[in-house]
């Protein structure tokens, strides 16, 4: 009898619910439930449905019960730093609101009058952004301090689902490096840290390792869906479960090291895989961020903007009636001999009204050529991307004293093949790309793990390897 592992994948624009089974060694997937998402606007604030979402979640569920295949655990991944907070009846105080919110303005130097970002960073070893959830907080403190007053649970965003799915609340590590408030060389909160900004210590409790099994589906659930599984914390941040699943070659002894990776979707995260954590002020300056991983390695990556800037442009351009797949601006692009360059981490392009004029006004006011077509819009977003990523492995480079010859680029960007090869060649390293649903794959991976299915890691990724299709680019010129 086939076992069947379920993971429920959240990404910023859309989720999805996919089976994993292992056969002779192969991870087999099956997409049996997609659905959209995004921020709402409510009042003045940029907010995520949660209670749609969770909806979506069981509705997949439900899809599990009608083919047949139940699985024997579950586990649900999101994006990072967004959480919410609940009062003594499990009630949400506020919305769950979106790390594009610009609530967090000025909320940095605020932090900075208790403790300085080089003292931060030493601290925690996470690159600053102003979405980081220390911020948010911040601006609860400072904005609605009842709900921090009456808060009695501080869940991010899939412990807060997995918490609806079981009634246990647990705390998932790799997630919860994204506050910017663990301790990266103990693993666990830091307690002085939170104190001192005024955040109730109350709400952090013990942190769990992906692997961790949460609990059975509470009574409710089961009548819902019409079956009971095991929950199993994945790595909760998306990141997390894809860094996961980056294929290594089987039976090479040194597959393991020096891991170069990029998970490409909504953001590009670009790093290695390191076994302490850097929190050095060269590090710092660089801004790179030491997250979590599975069993306590650091993904050492600094975050890019990436294809949001893409999706937005070709959202705008579906609401003038100029409809295009990505595969078709990916083409249009190639055409182009634009050489205009944005700096794709500028947070101009965060969330814009415009991202299209936000690119133009960017070139304009750079004195570079203005883009004008779609396909010129694409190129400079696509050719900007491939120039930070260059950008960002000579920082690597120079920080670790390694050098990394291939770059694996896992997640739904690894699909777009115009980028690869401008990777390849901007950086003048080989490119694999794949598996496309590296996230997913991750996230059943740990459940897969806590059941014995593989003996480690690395015979994990070794079947990642075996069972999903890498494509290799070679490097055509080095830029």
């Amino acid at each position: 009898m086939e076992k069947y592992y379920l993971a429920v994948d959240i990404g910023a624009s859309s989720g999805r619910h996919i089976l994993g089974t292992v056969k002779d060694g192969k991870i087999h997937l099956e997409e049996i439930y997609r659905f959209e998402n995004g921020m709402k606007r409510i009042g003045n604030q940029l907010c995520w449905d949660v209670e749609s979402l969770f909806g979506e979640i069981k509705e997949g569920m439900k899809v599990c019960k009608k083919m047949g295949k139940i699985p024997v655990s579950m586990g649900i991944d999101t994006w990072a730093v967004d959480y919410v907070l609940l009062d003594r009846e499990d009630r949400m105080l506020g919305n769950a609101a979106g790390y594009r919110d610009d609530r967090t303005k000025g909320m940095d130097e605020l932090v900075y009058h208790t403790i300085s970002l080089k003292d931060l960073y030493q601290r925690t070893g996470i690159q600053k952004q102003i979405f980081n959830t220390i911020y948010q907080l911040m601006a609860v403190k400072e904005k609605n301090p009842d709900h921090l007053i009456h808060a009695e649970s501080f869940l991010m965003i899939p412990d807060y689902f997995h918490f609806l799915l079981t009634g246990v609340k647990k705390q998932e590590y790799t997630n919860a490096t994204t506050t910017q408030l663990v301790n990266p060389e103990t693993g666990s909160w830091d307690y002085e840290l939170i104190e001192s900004l005024g955040f109730p210590k109350k709400l952090f409790g013990p942190l769990s390792m992906p692997g961790t099994v949460v609990g059975e589906l509470s009574e409710q659930i089961r009548e819902e869906t019409g079956f009971s599984c095991q929950v199993i914390l994945p790595a909760t941040h998306d990141t997390g479960s894809a860094v996961m699943a980056v294929p290594v070659v089987p039976g090479d002894p040194d597959s393991m090291k020096d891991i170069l990776y990029i998970s490409s979707g909504t953001w590009s995260l670009m790093g290695t895989e390191l076994l302490k954590a850097d929190c050095s002020l060269k590090s710092m300056e660089a801004n790179f961020t030491n997250e979590g991983g599975y069993e306590h390695r650091y993904r050492y990556l600094k975050n890019i903007m990436g294809l949001w800037m893409i999706q937005s442009v070709r959202k705008e351009l579906a609401e003038k009636g100029e409809k295009y797949s990505f595969a078709e601006l990916c083409q249009m692009a190639s055409k182009e001999n634009i050489k205009s360059l944005v700096d794709c981490n500028d947070s101009v392009f965060l969330a814009p009204d415009s991202m299209i004029r936000a690119v133009k006004d960017f070139c304009k006011n750079g004195q570079m050529q203005v883009p004008q077509t779609p396909g010129e819009i694409a190129a400079v977003i696509y050719n900007s991307l491939a120039a930070c990523y260059g950008d960002t492995i000579k920082e690597l480079e120079s920080i670790t004293g390694k050098t990394y010859p291939a770059i694996h680029v896992v997640g739904g960007g690894s699909n777009a093949e115009y980028l690869n090869q401008l990777t390849a060649d901007r950086t003048g390293r080989t490119v694999y790309a794949g598996p496309g649903e590296a996230t997913a794959i991750g996230n059943l991976l740990a459940q897969m793990l806590a059941f014995h299915e593989f003996d480690g890691l690395k015979q994990a990724r070794e079947a990642v390897y075996r069972s999903f299709a890498v494509k290799e680019y070679k490097p055509k010129e080095i830029l």
